[in-house]
């Protein structure tokens, strides 16, 4: 009896083979991102379900925000001296979280609702007392004339009948603060440099600078910038943060 002959093995064209690979793969990713789907759907509403003691904690962390906040102003309120400079850049720190709804109103108050986001002050007894206030929360200091040109000329925007504008058109700086004889972006940079008598309309008329986040300057530590954290007066180191942020 004569062995059979082998069958001849089929041809699979190489294009039909790189079809059937791909459509793998793409089931494969498929797959791995709806798992990673429910994942994170799971974790959301896990987190969404608070505990009893989550609450408490979260409110005990709130009045201690409150009462550290009444202190700072108690001890060092009559130590508020005339600053270096009158003019300041205040740039939030740190998010919501242990923030007492007191110290949200200031901070709202100055217009940094958002973390990473700056704004020039005057210096006066009034903004120190505010910032002292919510100094866990916000670090500043006196920007040179250069941070004030790189901070204008790249994040600056403008904000004129409800709607924000990149400061590229002098036509809409003009129809803003024309009637106080700011008309260009350099007179924006000089009121804002010598704060001079038109410095609430200019800084008014700016949406708060979005910076982003600088890597390896900030470690999220609420204690003061002298000893080693985020928080409070820089003086002129502001500007290496600036540089960074910018």
């Amino acid at each position: 009896m004569s062995r059979a002959d082998p069958q001849p093995l089929s041809y699979v064209p190489e294009v039909v083979l790189k079809k059937r690979k791909s459509n793998e793969d793409s089931a494969l990713r498929k797959r791995g991102n709806a798992e990673a789907r429910k994942k994170s759907t799971r974790e959301k509403f896990a987190n969404l379900v608070k505990r009893p003691e989550d609450f408490v904690k979260e409110f005990r962390s709130k009045e201690l925000d409150l009462v550290r906040m009444k202190k700072r102003v108690k001890l060092r309120q009559s130590s508020l001296v005339d600053p270096e400079s009158k003019l300041l850049f205040v740039i939030r720190t740190h998010g919501a979280k242990d923030m007492h709804p007191r110290t949200k109103k200031v901070l709202q108050f100055l217009r940094l609702r958002h973390i990473y986001e700056g704004v020039f002050l005057k210096a006066n007894e009034g903004t120190m007392s505010m910032l002292l206030r919510v100094e866990p929360f916000v670090t500043y200091g006196y920007p040179s004339l250069k941070s004030v040109k790189e901070l204008v000329y790249k994040k600056g925007c403008g904000r004129l009948n409800r709607q924000r504008f990149p400061l590229t058109d002098n036509n809409v700086i003009e129809q803003a603060l024309g009637s106080h004889g700011v008309i260009c972006i350099e007179d924006i940079i000089h009121q804002i440099a010598t704060v001079g008598p038109h410095f609430k309309e200019v800084t008014r008329f700016l949406t708060p600078f979005k910076l982003k986040k600088p890597d390896g300057l900030l470690q999220k530590k609420k204690k003061p910038f002298k000893d080693g954290g985020d928080s409070g007066d820089r003086k002129d180191q502001i500007n290496e943060l600036i540089t960074k942020m910018n």
